[in-house]
């Protein structure tokens, strides 16, 4: 597994600090959401918090027994959770409450697991990112192993982060499991995901 010293350096913080300007601005979106965002979070004009320590990484992969993916890793260090991305995904989660999907949230996989198709979805329909990709070709199969990242009450939207399938970089493949999707919209890594989160949140403006 690729140490971060190998892993390319995401700019999370220009990232994420763009992303909270815009989601305060009570002209483009703080409107859209369901309750006005905390005092504090508007006085910092930040939706995130602290980064994670080394001790919280650290004890998060002990938890998990696995290495965490580069970009995700290098996310939690700027910060350590993160309220709204789009108007669909309540919060990311801190270190101490991502878990399993298994474990923390088996009702959310269990459905699409029960509803599987018995055709395995061959390499050449599963790995294609972009346009091109099938959101209906998942494999069921990998959502028992999958990490839940992210919490929205009440409903079936959830970012996953696939270990089944790796990178050379170390990076693992990132799920929008959404209920308005006949499946999943996969992408190679969760900075892919975020960037896309972003462009969507724009487009909600």
């Amino acid at each position: 597994m690729p140490s971060d010293a190998d892993s390319p350096a995401h700019p999370w913080r220009e990232l994420l600090q763009r992303w909270s300007v815009e989601w305060l601005d009570p002209v483009l979106h703080e409107q859209e959401r369901r309750e006005p965002f905390p005092a504090a979070v508007r006085t910092a004009r930040w939706l995130g918090g602290a980064g994670a320590t080394a001790g919280d990484i650290a004890a998060l992969e002990a938890r998990l027994d696995a290495t965490l993916p580069p970009s995700y890793r290098q996310f939690l260090q700027v910060s350590n959770g993160w309220l709204d991305t789009t108007s669909w995904i309540e919060r990311l989660l801190r270190t101490t409450e991502v878990g399993w999907a298994r474990d923390v949230d088996p009702a959310l996989i269990g459905p699409w697991i029960e509803s599987g198709s018995e055709l395995p979805v061959p390499d050449e329909e599963y790995f294609v990112y972009g346009d091109g990709q099938d959101c209906a070709s998942i494999r069921t199969e990998y959502l028992p192993h999958m990490l839940k990242i992210s919490h929205t009450p009440n409903a079936t939207d959830a970012y996953l982060l696939n270990p089944c399938v790796v990178t050379p970089e170390g990076e693992w493949e990132a799920w929008y499991l959404a209920h308005w999707l006949p499946g999943a919209t996969r992408y190679r890594s969760f900075w892919d995901l975020m960037n896309d989160e972003y462009e969507t949140f724009r487009g909600e403006g």
